[in-house]
């Protein structure tokens, strides 16, 4: 049975959250390749696997199409250009529709298994490393991209657009809700375009002996403003640390201020999985009276 071209997200994604569940096209694929097993990796937005010998195969639904199409122009520019590795591309395909491709498997362990555990001068170390990462990638030229990335300005107004509902649905207090359009009309953060993986967060980055070693994940990148990409450190590692906050500032060679504050916040509302109670590791950020307030709070400054 040929793999259906027609599948929604929500089908997909109950499909692609089980691996006993995976169709055998999958292993076909992979065999195609010359791999006689596959471990299916079930996190991801696509189906990932690894096969022999240290390779890594993504299936991607027809639906994110575009995401395969990001990810084979990004592989590219990254490999070999960075100081902290990032996959090598080493084939595509298709199957009944679904775009495929194969890239090499990075060495490490994955940050988010590890951060818990490090002392805090590692954790300052390892987000001005991060920020150097995000400097560096956003100084390449863009090459390919710009045509297969949504334009910045008609992706920040369709954000707009959802946004609220965006919100409701992922639990957003009501005090909030109530004070959102006023709070949006506001600026986000500008600049020139540069090339925006949005992978700098805990299950995108390697380590190894407490540095960096490795990146990946870039399929739903985008061109922007490089703030856009500043967001996910924010939130995952640094909410509420300022000497974590500077840290990254420091990395990035940025020096936050204010208003460069609610700008990123008004950008964090609008990302495209902005998903607060989540991504927020701020305890009891909820009962902030204003955003203005709820910036403060998630983002000291020393």
């Amino acid at each position: 049975m040929p793999l259906p071209r027609d599948i929604d997200p929500h089908a997909f994604d109950a499909w692609h959250d089980d691996p006993s569940r995976w169709p055998p096209e999958i292993a076909e694929i992979a065999a195609a390749h010359g791999a006689e097993e596959i471990e299916p990796i079930g996190v991801g937005t696509v189906f990932v696997a690894r096969m022999p010998p240290r390779r890594i195969l993504k299936v991607y639904p027809p639906f994110l199409a575009d995401h395969h199409a990001y990810e084979v122009a990004v592989l590219p520019l990254l490999h070999g250009a960075l100081a902290v590795p990032t996959p090598r591309l080493l084939a595509l395909g298709e199957r009944d529709g679904w775009p495929y491709l194969v890239m090499s498997e990075l060495r490490g362990t994955m940050l988010a298994d590890v951060w818990p555990a490090l002392e805090e001068p590692r954790r300052l170390a390892l987000l001005r490393e991060i920020g150097r990462l995000c400097t560096r990638v956003h100084a390449l030229p863009l090459g390919p991209l710009a045509p297969l990335a949504a334009q910045w300005p008609a992706f920040i107004a369709a954000q707009r657009e959802r946004c609220e509902a965006r919100q409701r649905r992922t639990g957003l207090p009501a005090h909030l809700i109530a004070a959102l359009p006023a709070f949006l009309d506001g600026d986000v953060p500008g600049g020139p375009p540069a090339l925006l993986t949005g992978e700098y967060t805990p299950w995108n980055l390697m380590v190894q002996d407490g540095a960096l070693c490795g990146m990946f994940d870039f399929g739903d990148g985008l061109v922007g403003p490089r703030a856009y990409d500043w967001l996910g450190p924010l939130c995952f590692y640094a909410a509420g640390h300022a000497p974590r906050v500077a840290a990254l500032f420091e990395g990035l060679g940025v020096r936050p201020t204010p208003e460069l504050r609610l700008q990123l916040l008004r950008l964090m509302l609008l990302h495209r999985y902005c998903n607060l109670p989540v991504q927020i590791a701020h305890e009891a950020w909820q009962r902030c009276g204003s955003f203005e307030e709820l910036a403060v709070t998630i983002w000291p400054l020393a």
